[in-house]
């Protein structure tokens, strides 16, 4: 698939394949002591954030590291574009970049009774 911001095609796309009203996870390391924060961008009206939630794993005074948990829900038939970018506050572009296809089909379409 070609990648509209940069017209190079995703080499480390992940394939993620649901049916309609599935929930599906995407679990991302997030540094917050250096200013880390995971954005998603999706089409709202195919996808809907169900869940986003931190959970600190490095304990310290000063450490605020852990695993961050979005949970997506399928709304609509179609094949699907997620993207999520580590970003900076203090940067205009991201340190780090996900892409995520998500195939979405009619219940029992992939195999779910």
């Amino acid at each position: 698939m070609v990648d509209g911001t940069t017209g190079d095609i995703d080499r480390d796309t992940r394939r993620v394949a649901v049916t309609v009203g599935e929930t599906f996870p995407v679990r991302l390391w997030e540094d917050r002591t250096r200013g880390e924060e995971w954005v998603p961008s999706f089409d709202r009206t195919a996808l809907a954030l169900e869940n986003d939630e931190f959970l600190r794993t490095i304990s310290g005074n000063a450490v605020d590291a852990g695993r961050r948990l979005f949970e997506f829900r399928a709304i609509r038939e179609g094949l699907h574009r997620l993207v999520l970018e580590k970003r900076m506050g203090w940067k205009f572009t991201a340190e780090d970049r996900r892409v995520f296809l998500v195939t979405v089909t009619a219940h029992g379409d992939a195999g779910h009774a």
